[in-house]
């Protein structure tokens, strides 16, 4: 009894702090979402992105590229998508420095983004 009471317990404290950030920016991870449309995410990636990361997403000086097999879904899920947007990202992988959090994305247009970025890396034989 007490062990089953300990784990609900981790599992309550996990999922209460998977959802949000430092800033109180709230995840939609764990939640069902819409599939990505392709070409909302194209026109939305061209927006946001494409300075950064190309808009042919092979990156440029300012951006790593998506094209690339680090950005392959095995070793960058959509989540760390997710979190870039919403959080930034610390530098890795790259010597660009830091992304900033990008401002103004719901969660369905950072939906749509990442199926776009996936579209192009698959036909890129990226998988």
């Amino acid at each position: 009894m007490l062990r089953a009471l300990a784990v609900a317990v981790v599992l309550l404290v996990v999922t209460a702090c998977a959802g949000a950030g430092d800033d109180g920016t709230e995840l939609a991870a764990g939640t069902a979402m819409a599939a990505g449309d392709v070409a909302s995410g194209r026109a939305l990636y061209a927006a946001n992105c494409a300075s950064c990361h190309g808009v042919d997403l092979q990156g440029t000086d300012k951006g790593p590229p998506h094209i690339h097999p680090v950005y392959e879904p095995s070793h960058h899920a959509d989540d760390s998508f997710r979190l870039a947007v919403a959080r930034g990202a610390a530098q890795h992988h790259w010597e660009f420095g830091p992304m900033p959090p990008i401002a103004g994305l719901a969660d369905q247009d950072v939906t749509d983004i990442i199926a776009y970025v996936r579209e192009q890396q698959r036909a890129a034989g990226i998988e």
